[in-house]
Formats: structure tokens, C-alpha cells, sequence
């Protein structure tokens, strides 16, 4: 399979997990695409003050990778602040959220895979 950049649906998430500004998600690969091992693979893009809220993963774990911009994350009670070339990783069963921190735009990919069959 090849997709080029145009291809790519684009997800507008306002105010996402109770978080602050809307959440523009670029998926790379589509729902289907994931066969059912997992549900997001993509590029989350979050304006400068924008957030996603705290949210707690059941039966999947969450992993972002930082791409431009700068975070402070909540990663199960735990702050830090992490920019490009950084990861974090919300295991099943346990809680994060994600702050845009910085002056740009904060984007990392960030990729949600099943725990359980």
C-alpha cells in the first residue's frame, strides 16, 4: 500500500478528553487499516495552549512520540516535560494527558494498540 500526503483523512477532536482547543489528528493509517490490533496511528497535532485531558486506557496502551513542540505530560501521576525525539508510554490500566506547553504547534505520532484479543 501507498498513500501520499493527500490521502490522509484528517480528524478535528474539539475540546478532546475534556482537554482545551481542538485536536486536529492526521491519520496514517485507517481503522481498517489497524486489522483489529489496534485503533490509532497517526499524527496529533495540538495548538499552542491546547490540551487533551486526563483519560484512562482500558484494554489498549497508548505511546507518543514527540515531533515538534514542546509538552508537559501526565504519565499516571508523574509530570514531565518532553519535546521532539522524546516518547512516553500510557500502559493498560493506568492514566495520561498532554499539554502544548510551547509556542508552535505541538506534534507528536501517536499510536494506540490492543492489550486484549
Amino acid at each position: 500500500m501507498i498513500k501520499r500526503s493527500s490521502d490522509l483523512s484528517v480528524k478535528l477532536e474539539p475540546n478532546l478528553k475534556g482537554g482545551k482547543g481542538t485536536i486536529r489528528i492526521l491519520n496514517i493509517l485507517e481503522n481498517a487499516e489497524l486489522y483489529g490490533k489496534g485503533r490509532l496511528f497517526g499524527v496529533s497535532i495540538i495548538p499552542v495552549g491546547g490540551s487533551i485531558g486526563q483519560h484512562t486506557h482500558e484494554g489498549d496502551f497508548e505511546t507518543y512520540y514527540i515531533l515538534k513542540g514542546k509538552a508537559r505530560v501526565n504519565d499516571n501521576g508523574t509530570i514531565a516535560e518532553l519535546g521532539p525525539g522524546d516518547m512516553t508510554q500510557c500502559v493498560d490500566g493506568h492514566f495520561h494527558s498532554i499539554e502544548n506547553i510551547g509556542d508552535v504547534d505541538l506534534e507528536y505520532l501517536a499510536v494506540i494498540l490492543y492489550t486484549r484479543s
